[in-house]
C-alpha cells in the first residue's frame, strides 16, 4: 500500500494523481503509515474557541494518538475560558459602576 504524501488519502499505487487532492502521485512506494495524518491548525484552535466542549472532547479524545491537533483544539477551549473570564469581569465592572452611578429617589 503507498499513501499520498498531501492528504495521506490510501492509494492502489496505478494512480498518477491522488482522488482525494489531486495531487501528482510519484512512481515509488511509501511506507505504510501507522497513524493518522496529525498536522493540527488554526482551524481546530478556531473549532475549540467557537464551540469549546468540542475543543475538550478532542483534546481527551485524541491526546494519544494526535497529540498535535489535539493540543491545538485544546489551546481553542483554554482561550475561550480566558475570553469568558474577561467578559464576565468587564461585566461585573460595569454592572457595579451603573449600580453605584444610580440615583435612588426614595432610598440612601
Amino acid at each position: 500500500m503507498i499513501y499520498c504524501q498531501k492528504c495521506g488519502h490510501e492509494l492502489d499505487g496505478h494512480e498518477k494523481f491522488c482522488p482525494s487532492c489531486g495531487k501528482p502521485t510519484p512512481n515509488q512506494t511509501y511506507p505504510i503509515r501507522s497513524t493518522p495524518l496529525d498536522e493540527g491548525g488554526f482551524g481546530w484552535s478556531l473549532l475549540g474557541f467557537c464551540v469549546p466542549i468540542v475543543g475538550l472532547v478532542l483534546y481527551l479524545v485524541w491526546k494519544d494518538e494526535r497529540p498535535i491537533t489535539a493540543r491545538d483544539a485544546f489551546r481553542g477551549f483554554i482561550a475561550y475560558l480566558i475570553f469568558l473570564g474577561i467578559a464576565l469581569v468587564v461585566y461585573v465592572i460595569f454592572f457595579i459602576g451603573l449600580i453605584g452611578s444610580m440615583n435612588y429617589p426614595y432610598g440612601p
